[in-house]
């Protein structure tokens, strides 16, 4: 039996424009992507007029997230980022903080600490190098969620990768460490 491509259309309902694809699903599904665009997969025995219908059930939910996603770059991808060295005086702040937790396994030498912008991570531990960088963006975000990536960070020091026992470090400095993390996202 050949394979059936996708059926791809726009579409509007209850005022939400959206990209309905038809393709090879079990259910309806719904997607607001981080730019606020709509997307709806549809099982290819579905009709549009069900898209529509599905769309119009979950209109509250697309809007409310598209308004999250407005008031989320509002807050922080829009406010002009400070000189390297500002943002570098802040974090060595939040660092010397930190790092009294971490003195003894870095023999009691303070990683050094870099800043750049990046525009995937939010920071990188070197241990080889003893340095960790820290996003230039990472400035704009809350102030828990900056603390949390420097925790992290630190704790490469001690796992390097994303381990349980990694986890578990993270955790015995900052046990609300998820929820930071989600203001992140």
């Amino acid at each position: 039996m050949p394979k059936r491509k996708p059926e791809v259309t726009l579409r509007t309902a209850g005022g939400i424009l959206y990209k309905a694809t038809r393709r090879k699903v079990k259910n309806l599904n719904i997607r607001v992507h981080p730019d606020g665009t709509v997307a709806v997969s549809i099982p290819f025995r579905s009709s549009w007029e069900e898209a529509d219908r599905f769309v119009l059930r979950h209109r509250d939910w697309v809007q409310e997230a598209q308004r999250d996603l407005a008031d989320r770059e509002a807050r922080t991808y829009w406010r002009p980022l400070p000189e390297k060295d500002v943002a570098l005086a802040h974090f060595a702040a939040m660092s010397d903080k930190v790092y009294p937790a971490f003195a003894e396994v870095l023999g009691g030498q303070k990683p050094i600490l870099k800043v750049r912008s990046m525009t995937s991570r939010w920071g990188v531990c070197t241990p080889g190098k003893r340095q960790i960088t820290l996003a230039l963006e990472l400035y704009n975000m809350p102030e828990a969620a900056q603390i949390y990536v420097v925790v992290h960070e630190y704790c490469h020091f001690l796992v390097l990768d994303h381990s349980p026992k990694f986890w578990a470090e993270v955790e015995k400095i900052l046990p609300d460490w998820k929820a930071r993390r989600e203001l992140l996202k």
